[in-house]
């Protein structure tokens, strides 16, 4: 084991693509992160979070956020390289999810601007009318790195969790339009031109099935802003997207699908990030090996280079073998929203076996990512405690992975919900079997049985427990065979 084998994100991701070489539109990519856009992204991480101006000279409320040139040159780089185009133009998310999964290598906060763009591109594909597509697709497709920013605000100060009861935004229908009132607490990408948005229409149900999913521009058709930033946030990490407080007042907006299907438009959205999570995690480990291999083949200690210690070789041949788990597990979840994104309800089975997986794999490699940032600055000791050095930084990010798009205890019950509801595990039990027969899947699947019998609040008290090992066993079958199915090419 040698630290150049981590060194390269695309050479890490063959395995993922079928043993082949990555696709050569990737290589400048990976190539501008490693000559240029690492120092821009360290020196972006110490300056902070973007700064907003509200009010112009004039006194005009404008609410424009503030980056260094810097910024805006590192961030197009994604955009360029066809984190959208690809994805419209390929009819394929592969693109995308590897273009985030390099950026996460070197930057995991900026993966969120072109995950939550991504996020409103697709229900933008698949629900907008006519007039949305042909007023916003060709903004958001641009190819010089100019195109259009998403976002996807659906979090209130009650929290996330709880759509059906922390939703306050009102929706007001006005001919074609719709007009929404409301406040989103933790709005990632605050300032992005487009946004998808859970509001509730008025004489909606106080409750999941009352909401529906809307688009909503930056500004009105007169130029006016059409939503106000009320502050930017300060966070533990991701200072390389703004995250803020929005103001909806009588918005313009637009209804992106049926009304009766509304909150299955929202947890698509969802399912759309939480799958980026996922890969960016992964993404986020490799790089925390990296550091810590480099670190350790030429820190030496009692007459030797660390890594051949004994205890430290073994903690990094296991940490080897999480992170070829964690990363089959990923991109598992990939290939499988990329066979079902295009569905709409009511979904295939295929659907339900997707959902149990991006739960597992949201849950596992978040977890994974930051217990693999820890150890990364138990490598270094002390200097990985300190800024310059740049360690402490992947444990700054990890710490937001298990939280965004549903905390770690939210995968647990949402995959326990399509279990119960969908017999989806059964699905899975049979995808795996058809990679390898394992013995432990009868006995997985047995206690997943035994767990379906107990009551409610005994199976929602021993969940846990249960899903870890259940992504587990997943997670090591499909390292043994990447390619559980062929691999669509990503070209």
């Amino acid at each position: 084991m040698n630290s150049e084998e981590f060194r390269s994100p695309l050479q890490f991701l063959s395995p993922v693509l079928g043993g082949s070489e990555a696709p050569e539109w990737l290589r400048p990519y990976e190539t501008w992160w490693q000559r240029e856009g690492q120092a821009i992204s360290d020196s972006i991480d110490r300056a902070g979070t973007p700064w907003l101006r509200m009010f112009d000279r004039a006194g005009t409320r404008v609410d424009e956020i503030l980056y260094s040139p810097e910024y805006w040159r590192m961030l197009k780089q994604g955009y360029q390289a066809g984190v959208l185009w690809r994805t419209h133009e390929q009819s394929s998310l592969l693109p995308a999810y590897s273009i985030i999964y390099v950026t996460a290598f070197h930057d995991p906060g900026l993966a969120c601007p072109y995950t939550v763009s991504l996020s409103t591109l697709v229900p933008l594909l698949k629900y907008g009318g006519v007039e949305q597509k042909s007023k916003f697709l060709p903004h958001m497709l641009r190819r010089d790195g100019s195109c259009w920013q998403g976002a996807t605000w659906m979090t209130e100060i009650k929290g996330g969790s709880d759509l059906g009861a922390g939703v306050e935004t009102v929706a007001r229908q006005e001919g074609n339009q719709w007009r929404l009132t409301g406040d989103k607490y933790f709005a990632s990408n605050a300032g992005a031109e487009l946004a998808v948005v859970s509001a509730r229409p008025r004489g909606a149900p106080h409750n999941v099935r009352g909401l529906n999913l809307f688009l909503v521009s930056r500004y009105r058709e007169n130029g006016e802003p059409n939503y106000f930033i009320r502050r930017l946030k300060d966070k533990i990490a991701t200072r390389s997207v703004p995250t803020g407080e929005i103001e909806f007042r009588e918005s313009q907006g637009w209804l992106l699908g049926k009304t009766e299907q509304g909150i299955y438009h929202i947890l698509e959205v969802l399912n759309v990030s939480r799958v980026a999570n996922s890969v960016g995690s992964v993404a986020l480990a490799q790089r925390a090996m990296f550091d810590a291999l480099a670190y350790a083949e030429q820190r030496v200690a009692f007459g030797k280079p660390i890594l051949q210690h004994a205890l430290l070789g073994r903690q990094f041949q296991d940490r080897l073998e999480n992170l070829r788990a964690a990363s089959a597990l990923a991109w598992e979840a990939v290939k499988l929203l990329d066979l079902v994104w295009r569905e709409e309800p009511p979904y295939s089975e295929q659907y339900y076996l997707f959902r149990l997986v991006a739960h597992l794999a949201k849950y596992w490699t978040a977890e994974f990512a930051a217990q693999t940032a820890k150890w990364t600055m138990e490598v270094y000791g002390g200097l990985g405690t300190l800024q310059e050095f740049r360690v402490e930084r992947w444990l700054r990010e990890a710490m937001i992975l298990a939280i965004w798009e549903g905390t770690s205890h939210r995968q647990i019950l949402d995959g326990l919900e399509v279990v119960e509801r969908k017999n989806a595990h059964r699905l899975l039990f049979q995808h795996l079997a058809r990679i390898t027969h394992d013995p432990t899947l009868d006995a997985m699947e047995a206690r997943v049985e035994g767990h379906l019998r107990l009551s409610q609040p005994e199976r929602e008290a021993s969940a846990e427990e249960l899903f870890r090992d259940l992504a587990s066993i997943a997670a090591k079958i499909l390292a043994k065979r990447q390619n559980a199915y062929p691999t669509p090419t990503v070209k």
